[in-house]
């Protein structure tokens, strides 16, 4: 069964071994880890990123498409011209990518081979600031620091750059320069650091990266769990308190809440996780009820969002004080910060509603279930700097967006003054 796994069919019978290791001594062991970096990653499959003033679609194929904000040179046309409509990146013709990154004027894209390609500005850190690179990268350009190692994911955070090997080693740049957290580096380092500590020998299947922290979602002998490293402010690491972690740190409240992760999603100040059982954990700060526990509170443990407690949740996605649920029927609930017409609530008998008002408790987003698709995958824009935008993509590879859309990250043309759109809009682009 593994010979049949992407990343696993190249490896030299050396590398099997290594990571046949990594994984606990058996090839079972193996198989659970890779089908769930598959599972949680959509490896292998369609994808659409909602950046922040930016969007990137990645088809089944492997062939890149992008559109929305291009001051930076972000969207790899080799122009800083905003695209309202999507438009393939030519030059990585004969390149399949599978997976795809989105920060702050910067696009990371991974090939089948484990290549990461880099475009926009130059730094791994911090965009918005500029302090860490000016040159304007307007095309996709390979990362030579990375030559050597098999990538599978990338995640860029606030600060700082997470990469995920196929073997399950974390590796993070430009870290901080006053904290030091995660690893001994420089802000403008563009080297490569492996994650030290209790992740150096235990495989990780997914990132996710959030405003200067980081979680990691281990694959164990006696199963899945979640370790954070970072920023603690506003309890979004875990441990019950709001302490900065230098190294990275197992978060206990799962084991006692009897729930094995499944997907772990980081938003810019708040976190979630989706069990093997379809319950979902939040925890953070609670500012516009983007917990969904009814309240504006601060969680600083994981903790199980009743109002889902009859939904068997299959995916989450978290950005600026927002959450999205997608349940095992294709059915998407939202809450949080209602700003930019984000969550997709349109109630009113007119149609409209308060779009922009804030949701304390999950509600099911009906404007997205009068398409008649079945949704897979949620994203939205996860940034302190950006107004929002959400992507919801189906099974049969359609994709519609709604939210903010001033700068065409929404791929579809805005009439007038309109600046955003509430309901959910095909975009024309095929990613089956």
């Amino acid at each position: 069964m593994c010979q049949k796994r992407a990343i696993f069919r190249p490896m030299t019978l050396e590398e099997r071994e290594v990571l046949k290791q990594r994984c606990g001594g058996s090839w079972k062991l193996v198989l659970r880890f890779l089908l769930a970096g598959e599972a949680c990653c959509r490896r292998e499959k369609s994808q659409a990123i909602a950046g922040p003033g930016h969007s990137i679609a990645v088809t089944v194929k492997g062939a890149v498409y992008s559109f929305g904000s291009n001051s930076s040179g972000q969207l790899g046309h080799g122009t800083t011209d905003e695209e309202w409509r999507p438009r393939q990146i030519r030059s990585l013709q004969g390149i399949r990518i599978i997976q795809a990154a989105a920060g702050a004027g910067r696009t990371m894209l991974i090939s089948d081979a484990g290549q990461v390609y880099a475009f926009g500005k130059d730094s791994f850190g911090e965009a918005e600031y500029g302090v860490q690179g000016t040159k304007l990268v307007t095309t996709p350009q390979l990362v030579e620091s990375l030559r050597n190692i098999f990538v599978v994911q990338a995640a860029i955070g606030n600060f700082f750059t997470a990469v995920l090997s196929r073997e399950g080693r974390v590796y993070t740049f430009s870290w901080g320069n006053d904290a030091k957290l995660g690893h001994q580096t420089e802000a403008n380092d563009l080297e490569p650091h492996p994650l030290l500590g209790a992740l150096e020998n235990i495989p990780v299947v997914q990132i996710a990266a959030g405003y200067c922290y980081l979680l990691a979602l281990a694959c164990q002998p006696n199963g899945m769990s979640v370790y954070s490293v970072g920023c603690g402010l506003g309890g979004k690491l875990g441990h019950g308190t709001r302490t900065d972690e230098k190294h990275p740190r197992l978060i206990e409240q799962f084991r006692i809440l009897n729930l094995q992760p499944m997907v772990v999603a980081a938003g810019a100040w708040h976190a979630a996780v989706v069990g093997r059982d379809g319950r979902v954990c939040t925890w953070g700060w609670g500012r516009y009820g983007c917990l969904g526990h009814g309240n504006e509170e601060c969680e600083s443990v994981p903790k199980v969002v009743e109002a889902l407690i009859n939904v068997k949740a299959v995916h989450v996605a978290t950005g600026d004080y927002t959450t999205f649920v997608v349940s095992d029927d294709g059915d998407v609930y939202s809450f949080g910060c209602g700003e930019s017409s984000s969550l997709g609530h349109n109630n009113g008998p007119d149609g409209q509603g308060n779009r922009h008002a804030n949701i304390l408790s999950p509600e099911l987003v009906t404007s997205l279930k009068q398409i008649k698709e079945r949704v897979v995958q949620i994203s939205l824009t996860n940034s302190i700097y950006w107004n929002a935008h959400t992507f919801a993509l189906t099974e049969t590879g359609k994709l519609y967006a709604f939210g903010a859309g001033d700068k065409g990250q929404l791929g579809v043309e805005l009439v007038a003054n309109q600046t955003e759109r509430g309901n959910p809009e095909r975009v024309d682009i095929d990613l089956s």
